[in-house]
């Protein structure tokens, strides 16, 4: 399938290439990146989801596309398919996860509105969600910014978390295609 790169004024979600991997790993190993996941991820790790993710992308044309700021990869925008159950399941998602060397620059945002703005308008997706553990602030706050919703009723445990663990408890936000800014 031909591969999709989306531009921006600032970024591009792109393809990934091999030497992207040095810098994934890094972000994926920083416990400031990864201080709402369970766990950071070694460099076999980060390379065995990054193949994953490419089989996606080479399978649908879509998926988490590689962040690319000025020529490197500063993380991951784009859209997925949750592979767990829950009560808003089957659904596509948009996500992020960028270097802390790149928070606060509105690179999530500029990133997650062109990933946005291919689900609706290339794939004709009625709605997308993002969802993230319920302390996580800054990542609500780019979900506010794109102009998606919040309903604490939609609100849940995430599934492959177990009972008691402190990020299991996860909030989800929702853009609907006649809704978004």
């Amino acid at each position: 399938m031909a591969q999709v790169e989306l531009r921006g004024l600032r970024v591009r979600l792109r393809p990934w290439r091999p030497d992207d991997l040095d810098e994934f790993a890094a972000l994926n190993a920083d416990l400031r990146v990864m201080e709402f996941f369970p766990a950071v991820l070694s460099r076999d790790e980060t390379a065995a989801a990054l193949a994953r993710v490419q089989a996606v992308i080479a399978e649908r044309g879509w998926g988490w596309w590689c962040l690319d700021v000025d020529g490197g990869c500063a993380g991951f925008v784009g859209l997925s398919q949750p592979n767990f159950e829950a009560h808003f399941t089957p659904c596509v998602e948009v996500g992020w996860r960028l270097a802390h060397r790149c928070w606060g620059r509105g690179y999530a945002v500029e990133g997650a509105r062109l990933a946005l703005a291919y689900g609706f308008e290339v794939l004709g997706l009625p709605e997308i969600v993002a969802f993230t553990a319920q302390g996580n602030q800054r990542s609500q706050r780019v979900m506010e910014k794109l102009g998606m919703t919040h309903d604490a009723t939609d609100d849940f445990d995430h599934p492959r978390l177990p009972e008691g663990h402190a990020l299991r408890r996860h909030v989800l936000y929702r853009l609907k295609r006649e809704a978004r800014p």
